[in-house]
């Protein structure tokens, strides 16, 4: 679907000429900063996961957790609270939060489709909550032209209904206060009844048979050095990673846990695990490009300019965002195109500020969680072994429910404010 969309797209905007056209895409979705970027922390993530199972690191600090997550709620509370600890970056968080709960998820018989739930809604609804993390240095970065400063976004944090309603349900479904629905239902019917935990996988946890856990300092200390690099590189990810896989490396082969030849072999393996992973999120940054070029995100939100009563601005501008985030697949550098639109509208109808950014960053969260080709999507799939499709399905009543309560939220706050 996303090949023909972009292709689609290549025809609309190229006519006759759009085989080429298309290549040219291809080659622009290739040379994009951004997109590289985003390739790259797939490949590392995937090299740092494989050497995280085969040193027995991931083992260790299941076994470490284990000692307190003693049951199925337990467990997904943890796994919750962990995906709002490592707030700095919504990859950072998939890859962190999924290699060190997945394998304690499946020893109590919790479906994968539940752990890809848990570490979807940490992502971006944690990031935009947290003022220090990535997405929301970038959103106080762009508000700042209009004016509005750091002050701003954090007053705007109470008003980000979708993010915190999201995390709610997340928490309530986890300790069993919120029933289980749909194909999320399904798939503990299908894990009860001696399925595996991995849709359409086996039952056994990879890392028991082969590997002998050892101590979790080998998962932390890579983490931590993950973390401290990340933000002593202007919150740069890649340079993270990269001294993370170094440090992997040292502790590893110092520990006789593997040789380097089996060090760089893991690595490799790790890498090319990743790469239908790369090649799905290509083609859904070839259609984002499409996207761009036809002006698809300025058509669509230009409509609403002028035509909008001030108490719905809040809403629409949260709804229209959310639509257009899910239908290009763009999500925090949305920011810069939605801004020029709903933050003039909101300073002529006199709106609230603190609502108008809770609105644009909710509209984002939504998107990026529940976008099917998504990067935060792909890299929970990357991290938990559910794919993108599997996920949405099965997330999907919850992911509606906060957005209709959001809705109401936005209407209501909108005329009180």
């Amino acid at each position: 679907m996303l090949m023909l969309a972009s292709f689609i797209g290549a025809i609309i905007l190229y006519g006759k000429d759009f085989f080429s056209g298309w290549i040219n895409v291809m080659y622009a979705a290739l040379a994009n900063g951004s997109d590289q970027y985003i390739l790259l922390i797939l490949v590392c993530s995937g090299a740092m996961i494989r050497l995280l199972e085969k040193s027995g690191a991931m083992l260790g600090f299941r076994n470490m957790i284990s000692k307190y997550a003693k049951d199925e709620h337990r467990v997904m509370f943890f796994t919750w609270v962990l995906g709002i600890i490592v707030f700095i970056d919504d990859y950072l968080n998939a890859l962190a939060v999924s290699s060190a709960m997945r394998g304690l998820s499946d020893e109590h018989k919790i479906p994968r489709e539940h752990l890809a739930y848990t570490v979807n809604v940490g992502g971006a609804c944690v990031c935009v909550l947290i003022p220090f993390s990535s997405w929301a240095a970038f959103g106080i970065g762009t508000f700042g032209e209009y004016g509005w400063t750091f002050s701003d976004y954090v007053h705007a944090i109470p008003f980000m209904f979708y993010p915190i309603v999201a995390l709610l349900i997340c928490l309530l479904l986890g300790l069993g206060v919120i029933p289980k629905a749909g194909d999320m239902k399904k798939a503990y019917d299908r894990v009860r009844n001696g399925g595996p935990a991995l849709p359409d996988g086996d039952n056994q946890d990879e890392l028991s048979s082969d590997v002998r856990p050892t101590t979790p300092l080998n998962f932390l200390i890579p983490m931590v050095a993950l973390v401290i690099a990340m933000l002593y590189f202007d919150s740069d990810l890649i340079h993270g990673m990269l001294v993370a896989l170094l440090a992997q490396g040292i502790m590893y082969i110092a520990q006789r846990i593997m040789t380097l030849g089996e060090f760089m072999e893991n690595v490799l393996e790790g890498a090319y695990s990743m790469a239908s992973v790369c090649f799905v999120v290509v083609l859904s940054f070839m259609m984002n490009t499409v996207n761009a070029e036809i002006g698809f995100s300025d058509y669509v939100i230009s409509i609403l300019n002028g035509v909008v009563p001030a108490a719905l601005l809040p809403v629409i501008a949260f709804i229209m965002v959310a639509l257009v985030a899910f239908a290009t697949g763009s999500f925090w550098p949305l920011i810069v195109i939605v801004s020029p639109i709903f933050v003039p509208m909101a300073l002529s109808l006199d709106v609230s500020a603190w609502l108008i950014i809770a609105a644009m960053m909710s509209g984002i969260a939504f998107g990026s969680q529940c976008c099917m080709y998504s990067d935060a999507v792909f890299m929970t799939a990357a991290g938990t072994g559910v794919d993108n499709v599997t996920q949405i399905r099965a997330i999907g009543p919850y992911i509606l429910s906060g957005f209709v309560i959001s809705c109401a939220l936005f209407i209501l706050f909108g005329f009180i404010i």
